[in-house]
């Protein structure tokens, strides 16, 4: 069992930056791919982010490339996302998410087993 804690959501000005993290409980952290959704009223849950347990792949969102930065602290059971140069549409409430087996890290939501309660990121504009 993963008990996953998002911190770090907020409200914050266009162009602004904030950064997101998920606490992880559990010994088996450091296995588990970590991914990064979100969900905005009226929208359904979308990907926003994934990281391998070793860190060493990732993937983003095509929109979010170049803006949003994941990370992982294994250490710290702990992943991050570092959201730059924030837009009115990135309000959402942002969900962490963790999986044992996905590999490579996965897009979809349903792929992923543990979910955190979500933090919310308002943008204002």
């Amino acid at each position: 069992q993963v008990q996953l804690v998002e911190s770090g959501g907020g409200l914050v000005q266009a162009g602004g930056s904030l950064r997101l993290s998920c606490a992880a409980s559990g010994r088996t952290f450091s296995r588990h791919t970590m991914g990064w959704f979100r969900q905005a009223p009226g929208k359904e849950r979308e990907f926003v982010a994934a990281v391998a347990w070793s860190g060493g792949i990732k993937y983003y969102a095509e929109s979010l490339k170049g803006r949003f930065t994941i990370s992982r602290d294994n250490a710290k059971n702990t992943v991050y996302l570092q959201m730059n140069s924030l837009k009115p549409e990135d309000t959402a409430v942002y969900y962490c998410a963790a999986d044992r087996t996905l590999d490579p890290p996965g897009r979809v939501s349903t792929s992923y087993s543990y979910w955190g309660q979500g933090t919310q990121v308002t943008v204002s504009s």
